[in-house]
């Protein structure tokens, strides 16, 4: 089954929302298919946990399941409950259980969104408090969601304001974001992220570099990730590549004719 593959688009529409006051959302956002399948998901988790509220994965799945589901929320208020929600079912796993990867990550995913619909001086602890959770599900399970706490922690860094304000620092971002590359290189995510990142930085050369390694496992992670349990990640991934393609096309330098060389 599909380990909330999007967590980190998600993620960073959050953060767009909390520290630069506003962002449209894509099309695929509002897709009523995606949206049936997140709440028959969020649906089904409420179920299993209601059923044993000690059991550890049904607690982290069902954070997982809200954390998806909050991304077609249409108002705040709903959006703070499936983040409460999910915040509450981590809590008390990880009362139990301290040593959980999941517990401490999806916690941290949770409290991002719960930032967001803050949006006041309270967002920023919380944002503290996410960076704490990821770092700790690194340090117990780095691997997790295809090198999932890092891949977090390196789009937090990169968004997120930097000192005093916050925490925000591109060259952690880098590094982390490098190193979920490393823990996952097949994962189209984690490449992605890298590539956005380097044209965000006007670091045009670093970002065509990244795209020619995605393009070239692409094809594998086609194979790899497939199913309709995909089908929202790859119309996500699509998109975004074709959009970092075109703006790269963008800013290439034209290519100088040897007649016009000067030679």
């Amino acid at each position: 089954m599909e380990i909330l593959n999007l967590q980190t688009r998600r993620l960073v529409l959050g953060l767009c929302l909390l520290f630069a006051g506003g962002i449209v959302f894509s099309a695929e956002t509002t897709n009523r298919i995606f949206a049936a399948r997140a709440e028959a998901e969020w649906q089904r988790a409420h179920r299993q946990f209601q059923q044993d509220t000690n059991d550890a994965a049904a607690a982290w799945q069902l954070a997982r399941a809200c954390f998806e589901f909050n991304d077609f929320a249409t108002n705040n208020a709903d959006r703070a409950e499936l983040a409460n929600q999910g915040i509450a079912a981590c809590r008390r796993m990880l009362a139990r259980e301290s040593n959980s990867a999941p517990g401490h990550y999806y916690l941290a995913l949770e409290l991002g969104l719960l930032a967001d619909t803050k949006r006041n001086f309270a967002a920023f602890k919380l944002v503290r408090e996410m960076e704490r959770e990821l770092k700790t599900a690194d340090a117990l399970d780095a691997h997790f969601d295809y090198g999932g706490p890092a891949r977090c922690l390196g789009l937090l860094y990169r968004d997120a304001p930097g000192w005093p304000l916050s925490i925000g620092s591109r060259r952690k971002a880098r590094e982390w974001l490098e190193q979920a590359v490393k823990l996952a290189p097949g994962y189209p995510e984690n490449q992605l992220n890298l590539v956005e990142s380097c044209q965000r930085w006007n670091d045009d050369e670093a970002a065509r570099s990244q795209l020619k390694a995605l393009d070239a496992l692409w094809p594998a992670a086609r194979t790899n990730f497939a199913g309709v349990a995909w089908e929202h990640s790859w119309d996500d991934w699509s998109t975004r590549r074709d959009a970092v393609r075109a703006k790269l096309n963008e800013t290439r330098e034209p290519t100088r004719s040897p007649r016009n060389s000067g030679n």
